[in-house]
């Protein structure tokens, strides 16, 4: 009998794409991994961002992380099939060791929460819009 591990699943979204077809994109991986045998425990959308490089042409992305437990044999079947997805512009599958779950304990516990670029302009221009007034 296989044991199930957590596993961490981050994806990013062709950014430019409506909003219904970037809820039927995350719809679809989730159900890929509910189908393939995973238990999906959480998911966390951050949205559209500003992506470090163009990918396949494209410069905005809508990120995600999906955390789950699945058998090993299961992430190969859950990669085959994002594999050919026209709107996941990247995905990476991760195993959640004891090390790294420690670790994000603590940058939880110390770390202070600090945003992107993006969201201190948009905070900024706010600012400076009730200063004026």
């Amino acid at each position: 009998m296989e044991t199930t591990k957590l596993y961490e699943c981050t994806v990013i979204i062709d950014g430019g794409l409506q909003d219904e077809a970037i809820t039927a994109a995350m719809a679809m991986v989730q159900r890929v991994i509910t189908e393939k045998g995973g238990s999906i425990s959480s998911v966390l959308e951050i949205g559209r961002r500003k992506t470090a490089y163009p990918i396949k042409k494209k410069t905005i992305g809508y990120y995600a992380h999906i955390e789950f437990t699945a058998a090993t044999t299961v992430i190969a079947e859950v990669e085959k099939v994002l594999r050919y997805e026209e709107d996941l512009l990247r995905y990476l599958i991760i195993h959640l060791t004891g090390a790294l779950l420690e670790m994000r304990k603590r940058v939880e516990k110390y770390s202070v929460v600090i945003g992107s670029p993006e969201d201190n302009a948009v905070v900024e221009a706010a600012d400076s819009d009730t200063v004026g007034k």
